[in-house]
């Protein structure tokens, strides 16, 4: 038997199949685009051109677009699969886990494999992928040289949080001739710094994991443990996470309709 999870972020979608034994079949990633049915509509083509039916499998869906996955047997939301996806790739029940996604971050307190707490930041895009993919954009690099660039910078500082103002700010750094590192490292720090003040808040376990789409920065997740004061760790599979807890709760379902 496979378990489809479906995470349709407002960015990237990211689907996961398990077997029985929580072995991973397939696992893929893609834009999102616009809309969210096509991209329903896309996975489900990828899954059975690979043999996997996702209207006879078990499937759960999470994410910003859950909703729009007719095939899909339930929706749940996405800080109770990322918690559980978490707890999975990093072997943890007691830990908090911090999400940065596309156009919003999450923190998620987890005791005893279950959520005591979460913060999410979905009303402003600092401290979000987004908010790097702008300020990349605007410095004409991609997100990957930016925190590149910023491991070698220091020293300076953006004070807005709001991303319209603080592209203004980068835009008079560059006028003013700061070295692109400079202001590459004011644009990840602001975002760490932010990030941080919230995992401040709700941070429980001994584990901070890192995941989304900018889990696999080594630069930022360093960032954080030093803000943080507390080794903050990642996982292969940390993008994933939240598909991963979809397909963990599709298989629940399935084992609570067969009774067992």
């Amino acid at each position: 038997m496979e378990y489809i999870g479906i995470d349709i972020g407002s960015t990237c979608s990211k689907t996961t199949v398990l077997d029985e034994n929580l072995g991973f079949l397939m696992q893929f990633v893609q834009p999102t685009g616009w809309s969210s049915v096509d991209t329903a509509e896309t996975i489900q083509r990828k899954l059975l051109d690979n043999g996997i039916d996702a209207r006879q499998a078990p499937c759960v869906a999470t994410g910003y677009g859950r909703v729009a996955v007719p095939y899909a047997d339930k929706a749940v939301t996405e800080i109770t699969c990322h918690a559980k996806g978490a707890c999975e790739i990093f072997s943890c029940q007691d830990m908090t886990v911090i999400d940065i996604g596309g156009q919003d971050t999450k923190i998620v307190s987890i005791e005893g494999g279950m959520v005591k707490d979460f913060i999410m930041n979905d009303k402003c895009s600092a401290g979000t992928g987004r908010f790097l993919e702008v300020m990349a954009n605007t410095l004409a690099v991609g997100p990957d040289e930016l925190c590149e660039l910023a491991s070698r910078g220091g020293n300076t500082s953006i004070s807005s949080m709001c991303t319209v103002f603080a592209e203004s700010e980068v835009i008079s750094l560059i006028g003013r001739g700061e070295k692109k590192e400079n202001i590459a490292f004011a644009v990840v720090d602001s975002i760490v710094k932010k990030v941080a003040s919230q995992a401040r808040r709700i941070s429980s376990g001994t584990i901070i994991g890192l995941t989304g789409g900018l889990c696999d920065s080594v630069y930022i997740r360093n960032a954080l443990s030093k803000e943080l004061q507390r080794k903050v760790i990642s996982n292969e599979q940390g993008r994933y996470a939240g598909s991963i807890g979809a397909a963990l709760c599709a298989m629940k379902e399935r084992k609570t309709k067969m009774g067992k």
